[in-house]
């Protein structure tokens, strides 16, 4: 070989050296197990289950509104682009941080029974369980109260405002996201049983495809005449009318009266600690309280020590176990508070907590839980916001089942809630079916804060979201996880009060798996990210640095999505 080639060859490589020993290369290794990064901002930041939703939410932040504003305009919208799972049809929670007064607010806008739907006029109609569906299980809806009432106490733009996007959209239509394409098509016999839900939600016969454009200009005029006359446009008003002539169409109980008298109503939240965080919940009718009687009785096991990583077998196994304990109590002693005197103190105190974590075998699952003792005398969307002040809304609303009742009034757009199949007919029960009570709920949104960190936090799903909400508080708080990756860990969950079947997803190691079963849990192995846990979404501030973080889970078609012009 010549020598000007040798020497191209060799100066070549040298080059290639350089350059290489030029790059940047961290100290060290940045890995994660995380999918994707939080959204960092010093601007309002929305998380929802849809980017449409989100976006709606912050354009309000861009037009001066403030958190509650933002989170009543998204709100509106996962109405209208996921309405299977809520809508205006159904009930609302929500706990507000208001930065200034440094103060916590918790509003509860579920609905009650109609004043008719009592326990002795299902008996004479040979009803010996609480339906599920159909129009034996519609309860009055909330969550158009709870917009007022959140708009009246905190907002600074006009209801009209907020809504304004979601009118725009049910009108002019949106293309069906993944998830809501599937939700869509596993209940196209269940929408066909009333046929006002299957003009409104079924164009041409079919369920939307993904990508298909679906307009829903009923729900726009609802919406409309909310943004115009406030909530009595829907509990006084005209949607009132048509919600009641729905009613008689299908012989249901509910009348004028249960609607104009209905009223949410603003709530103290409760609170533990859990190590050095404080975690808050609102009080029953709502699982809440699970979540924290959980964390009492995890927080009497060093899950965050050496041999108590997360995923090991030993922290599952007392998630799982501290779960079934509070899940147990739960639904023996809670109701409606109203007119009954409930133990909350005593099941959310640290002492009840310790006595139910002696319980725990380390060696064996327990399959046949009891609810404690009392001592003597005593479907779904989640959305979350944090403003540029540092105000924040912890916001869950839902129909429970996939489109509600599966009963839609003529001319409203949207389906009614079956809130009322999680009533006990048991008249021992303190669930027991009553007019003008409201029942279990399973929706919680749920709050945390540690020294000048604030984080509002909720995931969905059903009987799931007590337990989800544990594990999560668990992953920031013994496991270090930030925001985002607490929301995409790997989670269990059990539906199921009794027995030792447990979801549990894939990405917990085999070796964890047969730790666990080996124990005597019976697991029934899920996907990566499966719909079985849920989905979450979850904002924090940071008051000490003026800092907004953003994150949202990949169960759901969501974003978290910051505002311009504040970075």
């Amino acid at each position: 070989m010549p020598t000007s080639k040798k020497i191209g060859v060799a100066g070549g490589i040298a080059l290639l050296l350089l350059a290489v020993s030029g790059m940047r290369v961290p100290s060290q290794a940045q890995e994660r197990s995380q999918g994707r990064s939080m959204v960092v901002s010093r601007g309002g930041i929305v998380a929802s289950e849809s980017p449409l939703a989100s976006q709606a939410g912050v354009r309000i932040l861009e037009s001066g509104g403030n958190a509650v504003d933002a989170a009543i305009a998204t709100n509106a919208m996962m109405g209208v682009v996921e309405p299977m799972m809520n809508g205006i049809g159904g009930d609302l929670f929500a706990i507000v941080y208001d930065a200034k007064a440094n103060k916590l607010y918790g509003l509860n806008a579920s609905g009650w029974a109609p004043k008719g739907l009592t326990i002795a006029y299902l008996e004479k109609q040979g009803i010996k369980a609480m339906p599920q569906r159909g129009i034996n299980s519609v309860t009055v809806p909330g969550a158009v109260d709870g917009w007022q009432k959140l708009a009246d106490k905190f907002g600074r733009k006009k209801l009209s405002d907020d809504l304004a996007s979601a009118i725009r959209t049910a009108r002019d239509g949106f293309p069906v996201p993944e998830w809501d394409a599937l939700y869509w098509a596993g209940e196209v016999d269940y929408l066909h049983g009333d046929e006002a839900a299957t003009a409104t939600y079924l164009p041409n016969d079919h369920p939307p495809k993904l990508g298909e454009i679906f307009r829903n200009p009923e729900l726009a005029d609802s919406l409309q005449a909310i943004a115009t006359h406030g909530r009595d446009a829907f509990y006084r008003g005209e949607i009132a009318t048509k919600l009641i002539e729905g009613m008689k169409r299908h012989n249901g109980t509910m009348t004028a009266q249960d609607l104009s008298e209905y009223s949410a109503e603003w709530v103290e939240p409760l609170s533990t600690t859990y190590r050095d965080w404080t975690v808050f919940e609102l009080p029953p009718n709502g699982q809440g309280m699970a979540a924290l009687e959980m964390l009492n009785i995890m927080e009497r096991f060093p899950l965050g020590e050496k041999d108590w990583g997360f995923g090991s077998a030993k922290a599952l196994h007392v998630e799982i176990e501290a779960k079934k304990l509070a899940y147990t109590d739960f639904v023996k002693y809670i109701g409606d508070p109203r007119g009954q005197k409930l133990p909350v103190k005593t099941l959310t105190s640290k002492e009840w907590g310790g006595q139910r974590a002696k319980l725990i075998d380390p060696e064996h699952a327990n399959c046949d839980p009891k609810a404690g003792d009392l001592p003597p005398g005593s479907e779904t969307t989640y959305l979350t916001v944090v403003d540029r002040d540092g105000n924040m809304v912890s916001l869950i609303q839902s129909n429970y089942s996939s489109f509600g009742s599966g009963v839609v009034a003529p001319g409203t757009g949207f389906a009614l809630q079956n809130r009322g199949g999680l009533f006990s007919l048991d008249p021992s029960s303190p669930d027991a079916l009553a007019g003008h009570k409201r029942p279990l709920h399973t929706i919680i949104p749920a709050f945390a804060q540690h020294g000048d960190v604030r984080v509002a936090f909720g995931i969905m799903g059903g009987w799931n979201q007590a337990q989800a909400h544990a594990q999560f508080v668990a992953d920031i708080v013994d496991f270090k996880m930030n925001i985002q990756a607490a929301l995409e860990a790997p989670r269990f969950s059990k539906y199921t009060f009794t027995g030792c079947d447990l979801f549990i997803e894939n990405r917990f190691t085999r070796s964890a798996q047969n730790e666990l079963t080996n124990l005597g849990h019976k697991l029934d192995v899920k996907g990566a990210y499966s719909s079985s846990m849920g989905g979450g979404q979850a904002v924090e501030r940071d008051f000490a640095t003026g800092v907004n973080f953003g994150a949202s889970d990949p169960r759901k078609d969501g974003e978290a999505i910051a505002e311009m012009g504040a970075q």
